[in-house]
């Protein structure tokens, strides 16, 4: 697994809907790769404060400009 495949996961694998083999090729990733692990462990964190608060939907502008910023951070790319 690479911070792509785990980006590409991420809402799978708080969902619950990885295969125990993703799961722990996640968790592989994750002790070895520092910026997947906080993102992992940022998002965790931030669905945590959100649960029970009310959803909203985010544009996929604004949807598109965090995944880029991401992916730049966590795989130096642009």
């Amino acid at each position: 697994m690479n911070c792509t495949d785990l980006l590409s996961r991420l809402g799978d694998y708080f969902d619950g809907h990885l295969s125990a083999e993703l799961r722990e090729e996640v968790r592989i990733h994750t002790a070895e790769c520092q910026h997947c692990k906080v993102v992992l462990n940022t998002t965790h964190q931030t669905i945590e404060v959100y649960k029970g608060k009310e959803l909203y939907e985010v544009s996929p502008e604004l949807r598109e400009r965090l995944h880029s910023a991401i992916m730049a951070k966590c795989c130096g790319k642009k």
